[in-house]
């Protein structure tokens, strides 16, 4: 861009759906705004994760904004649980419909966001050298952004392919013949490993822990479903508004079985009702699983708080593996044991466990045989080598706070974001940092963000902000940051309120922690009170003035 270029009100990291409805919010309310984005094109979470198998964990018809019924009227799903290409039409469809891509710079990625004390600016430094500045940034770098590959011995001598789920090439990745490893199985492995599997030669799957997943809706959109959907979309978004993890739970009349709570609970973290498991006799339990199938664990309000209910529906959950998987040792390796349910987000699969049925897939249990080193032909473990032609990490990402940190973020007086967080996230309703005016976050650490429904939480983000910015102008302020209180009482609430729950019990070691990150500090990122819960405070803010903040 041409260094005479006007400054915009605000500049935005980041071109995923936070990113394109802060254009379309921030546009709406009288502001200049311009965004920077790594990526050739918009999309962020699902331009990246093309792998074989990605997903959504949200039903379609929820995974939508809600901010223009137009939208909501004439886009139609072809599926109950979107996959990843049907979800990038979906966003480039909304950057043609609102021409969201003139105000977008793309393949530039930033490393430096520096505050200008004397002008009270953000300045914005990209790896070509390019800069812009604006008196308000927005972080919409996403809350799983920057992928995290392990460090391992002789992984530069591989003479194979590399690939990782969340930076899977644009073009097809042909398979046919391969032998193929994977190292993984979180949700991204567990999508992929299905599809792998019918395309390779062998596929060679390497698992350090098992995980707890339960079948996703496969079913095609129906019609009647989705029209009735439309039918009551105004109805739809005030129930979101009053989940705790931002989904409507609307049962349409038309269908049966479309959709169900069980696995909205399960895709948000949030239980629903469905009474207490110790509340039925053994045969009760074993017999409404073998009924509705092993989700249905996920439906019972004790299996979240009650440590005893917990390892019963473990228990079942094991017996369950047992009977879909063929091979008993296969089966008993794939059996979490050292963590409940509850305590991850919950994955969703399509034939995961028929997998390991296939003659062409092996199990590797790392914690039996660890990895030794990656080689020129493959991969050795302590038992062995494994000849593979293409080498696959399906192993996650810097969770929350990677994408932020990277971005080498200096605030007022020199602080470094990296320091002010040396021992974890310290944030104000995850929208603000002391020591950061008018620098915002969007699904930031401190709020709701991956336990709820992330088009909901987004757009409430968004549109706080928004307001927040428009209120400053019309009352001639000039910077906004929380008070230090303000931080330390919220960070106080966000650790109470995850207490007693799964998230945080010894034995759960999840990104929602840090915990997949070496060195990264264990504390609980997201916030457990709940989507209406959190906003109303959010809202209590905007009617105060910014009573929490200091605003000069």
């Amino acid at each position: 861009m041409p260094a005479t270029r006007q400054m915009p009100d605000v500049i935005v990291v980041g071109a995923g759906f936070a990113g394109m409805y802060a254009i379309y919010r921030l546009r709406a309310a009288g502001l200049s705004v311009h965004v920077v984005e790594a990526g050739s094109d918009v999309g962020g979470t699902w331009y990246w994760n093309r792998y074989p198998g990605a997903r959504c964990d949200v039903p379609s018809l929820e995974y939508s904004f809600g901010f223009s019924p137009e939208l909501e009227q004439e886009w139609d799903w072809p599926e109950v649980f979107s996959a990843q290409p049907d979800i990038l039409r979906y966003a480039n469809h909304i950057a043609d419909r609102f021409d969201l891509r003139r105000d977008i710079t793309f393949n530039t990625r930033i490393r430096a966001v520096d505050y200008r004390d004397a002008t009270a600016t953000w300045r914005l430094t990209a790896e070509d050298g390019r800069t812009w500045e604006a008196p308000f940034c927005i972080m919409a770098t996403g809350c799983l952004s920057v992928p995290m590959k392990p460090e391992l011995p002789g992984a530069d001598t591989f003479r194979g392919r590399v690939l990782h789920t969340g930076a899977w090439p644009a073009e097809p990745v042909d398979l046919a013949g391969k032998r193929v490893g994977i190292i993984g199985t979180g949700s991204s492995g567990v999508q992929a490993i299905p599809e792998l599997a019918r395309e390779a030669a062998h596929l060679t799957v390497f698992q350090r822990t098992p995980v707890y997943t339960m079948p996703a809706n496969r079913k095609a959109m129906r019609d009647a479903v989705q029209q009735e959907f439309k039918d009551n979309y105004r109805q739809i978004r005030s129930l979101q508004q009053a989940n705790a993890g931002g989904v409507s739970n609307f049962r349409p009349t038309r269908s049966v079985n479309t959709h169900t709570p069980t696995t909205t609970t399960a895709t948000t973290g949030f239980r629903a009702g469905g009474g207490n498991l110790l509340d039925l006799t053994p045969e009760e339990r074993r017999a409404r699983i073998a009924r509705r199938g092993l989700g249905e664990l996920l439906t019972f309000r004790d299996v979240y708080t009650n440590p005893e209910a917990n390892d019963v529906a473990n228990a079942l959950y094991r017996e369950g593996v047992h009977h879909l998987v063929q091979d008993p040792e296969t089966a008993e390796r794939l059996c979490p044991k050292d963590y409940g349910i509850g305590c991850k987000r919950q994955v969703l699969d399509r034939d995961f466990y028929a997998t390991f049925n296939r003659d062409n897939v092996t199990l590797v249990n790392l914690r039996e045989t660890p990895i030794e080193s990656i080689t020129p032909s493959g991969l050795r473990t302590s038992a062995g080598d494994h000849e593979l032609d293409v080498l696959i990490y399906a192993t996650g990402f810097d969770a929350m706070t990677g994408a932020l940190l990277r971005a080498n973020i200096t605030g007022r007086d020199g602080t470094l974001l990296a320091d002010k967080w040396r021992y974890g996230p310290v944030t104000y309703l995850g929208l603000q940092m002391r020591g950061f005016p008018n620098l915002f976050t969007v699904t930031g650490p401190g709020s709701p963000s991956v336990l709820c429904n992330m088009l909901v939480a987004i757009e409430q983000h968004v549109n706080w902000i928004a307001d927040c910015i428009t209120w400053m102008q019309a009352t001639h302020h000039a910077t906004i940051e929380p008070l230090d209180a303000s931080e330390d009482d919220w960070i106080a609430h966000v650790n109470a309120v995850a207490e007693g729950t799964m998230y945080t019990a010894p034995s759960c070691n999840s990104w929602y922690l840090g915990a997949n990150i070496p060195g990264k500090p264990r504390i609980f990122m997201p916030y457990v009170g709940g989507y209406p819960r959190y906003k109303a405070r959010c809202d209590a803010e905007t009617a105060s003035n910014y009573a929490g903040f200091e605003v000069l």
